[in-house]
């Protein structure tokens, strides 16, 4: 099944007509978020069919400490509940990225990282937030200097989850960068770094879930319904993203306590 990335990714981050240029090169690093999913979609289009290795158990982490809350999710602003409808088309495309990232895994392994990416060790929290999230949103700088726009820094700016990127993270860093972005999330405001990361994670867990995992995504489900409540200058490609979020979580991942009720 061939995926249109680009129909489904807008929906969990607002970036707007997808259109590219004429002169636009997939082999050169992606500047903006609309030539980061042309090159996914390319990316995926090229991959030969490969044999998914299994998981190892004994790299799983051990001694895991599980909270598992039972409150359910804040119900939507009014004018903002998405429909029955919209949320099964949500979990159908998120399926078929999931699919289509197993199919490959091996392929992105075996490629070669730009020299830039140094992907943090399992237990640094801070080298995780500010891999995925960069310099910019984990210092809370508001914007660029003109000189820095230039160019893209991703030790500034954040890697996005690229597929050579994430197909390299186990069951046990998933989580681990999970639950380290859903710390930050706490405290901090949503923004599409958190909201492309929070969606790749997402599609790389395995079911069925590991406690620890389960206890997460909930957490992750429930903060959502409090931010798209509390935001005060909220816009409907932000809700949107919140709401797809929720959606994945109580509906593909089967905690129906969490659902919205459809509109």
């Amino acid at each position: 099944m061939e995926l249109a990335v680009e129909e489904l990714m807008p929906r969990l981050l607002p970036v707007g007509d997808c259109d590219l240029p004429e002169d636009f090169d997939p082999s050169v690093p992606p500047r903006t978020p609309q030539e980061y999913l042309r090159r996914v979609q390319i990316e995926a289009a090229r991959c030969p069919d490969v044999v998914v290795a299994q998981i190892d158990p004994k790299k799983l982490r051990k001694k895991q400490t599980v909270n598992i809350s039972i409150s359910g999710c804040q119900p939507a602003p009014e004018g903002y509940s998405p429909t029955l409808k919209w949320q099964q088309q949500q979990v159908a495309n998120f399926s078929a990225v999931r699919q289509s990232l197993n199919k490959h895994r091996s392929h992105w392994r075996s490629q070669h990282l730009d020299s830039n990416v140094n992907m943090p060790k399992l237990e640094d929290e801070e080298g995780w937030k500010k891999f995925c999230l960069g310099e910019r949103v984990y210092s809370e700088i508001e914007s660029l200097s003109d000189n820095e726009n230039l160019g893209i820094d991703y030790m500034k700016v954040g890697f996005p989850p690229l597929l050579s990127i994430v197909s390299r993270m186990n069951q046990a860093t998933v989580t681990s960068v999970l639950e380290y972005l859903i710390i930050w999330f706490g405290e901090k405001k949503f923004t599409p770094e958190l909201g492309r990361w929070f969606y790749a994670l997402l599609a790389c867990l395995e079911k069925p879930l590991l406690p620890e995992a389960h206890s997460l995504i909930r957490q992750l489900a429930r903060r959502c319904s409090e931010v798209r409540v509390l935001e005060e200058n909220k816009t409907e490609e932000q809700v949107s993203a919140l709401n797809l979020i929720i959606c994945l979580v109580s509906r593909y991942f089967d905690q129906r306590d969490l659902a919205d009720e459809p509109s």
